[in-house]
C-alpha cells in the first residue's frame, strides 16, 4: 500500500485548498509498551496549509532498532 503522506496531489475536504505540509508522529500503543514508554504506533499526518485540516494515516511501525533507542532514552 502507498504511502498516503507521499501523496502527489492534496484536495483538503474543508476548505478545497491544494498547498499541503505533511509530518509524522509516533505513540504508545497499550499495556507493556505504554508502562515502558515505547512509541510504536506510527502515523503519517497531512494537513491543509491554508485551514490546518489535518488527517492522520498509521503507517508500518519501526523495527527492533528504533525499539531498541526508545528502551535506551527512558
Amino acid at each position: 500500500m502507498e504511502d498516503p503522506t507521499e501523496t502527489k496531489s492534496f484536495l483538503c475536504p474543508k476548505c478545497h485548498g491544494t498547498d499541503y505540509n505533511t509530518g509524522e508522529i509516533r505513540t504508545t500503543g497499550s499495556g507493556i509498551s505504554r508502562f515502558l514508554n515505547l512509541q510504536n504506533q506510527k502515523f503519517g499526518v497531512i494537513s491543509c496549509s491554508n485551514c490546518g485540516y489535518s488527517e492522520m494515516y498509521r503507517l508500518d511501525g519501526r523495527g527492533g532498532l528504533g525499539t531498541f533507542f526508545d528502551i535506551l532514552t527512558n
